[in-house]
């Protein structure tokens, strides 16, 4: 029986990737499906929650963590340490009105609260409360205690190789560099197969 990924290494082939190149993209599309799944499910996330005895869901964690994180930890350049609704709808990807009721959530139950900003005394900004601080400090001292204990067992060599290369390797769908051409003809010969297909 052949294998049904065969028409697709053949396509690799004539695009420029090897052999051993497409072997080692089917493996590693094949881990990053698993992990994508496991972390799709929040399973490290759900854990916490159950092993700590918090009643939140990981909507509301993640709300926290985003009012908690540092000025350093948020992806809007324009970040000053000041979180506000927007913030928490920014960094989450959700909308306005869902981070709205999260963050309503945090403040009934006691995590976050209301405050005036020290930059602009008409803007209202999001703070964790003490019992927030706990809570997301416990959480992240979980999952380090889980990576960390997992991580034992690895060389200091290993740990050196693998940080950098995940590192390399966590942009490679953004990759644009196609010096020959040959991937950019590849990808219109998709296309236009697709449009054949569905004339």
């Amino acid at each position: 029986m052949p294998d049904r990924d065969d028409d697709l290494k053949r396509q690799l082939t004539s695009a420029g990737i090897g052999e051993d190149l497409s072997h080692a993209a089917l493996e590693l599309d094949a881990i990053m499906q698993h992990w994508r799944r496991r972390v799709v499910k929040r399973e490290l996330g759900q854990r916490a929650l159950s092993d700590l005895g918090l009643d939140l869901d990981m909507p509301l964690l993640d709300a926290l963590m985003v009012v908690w994180a540092p000025a350093c930890a948020l992806d809007d350049d324009d970040a000053d340490g000041e979180v506000m609704v927007a913030t928490v709808a920014t960094q989450l990807g959700i909308d306005p009105s869902r981070a709205s009721r999260l963050t309503s959530e945090l403040i009934r139950i006691g995590l976050i609260r209301r405050a005036v900003s020290q930059k602009d005394a008409r803007r209202a900004v999001l703070e964790p409360t003490d019992a927030g601080s706990r809570v997301v400090q416990a959480v992240r001292h979980y999952k380090f205690l889980i990576l960390g204990n997992f991580l034992k067992g690895w060389t200091d060599a290993e740990l050196a190789a693998f940080i950098p290369l995940l590192e390399r390797f966590s942009a490679w769908s953004e990759a644009s560099e196609d010096p020959t051409g040959r991937i950019a003809t590849e990808i219109a010969r998709l296309r236009e197969s697709l449009s054949t297909s569905n004339a």
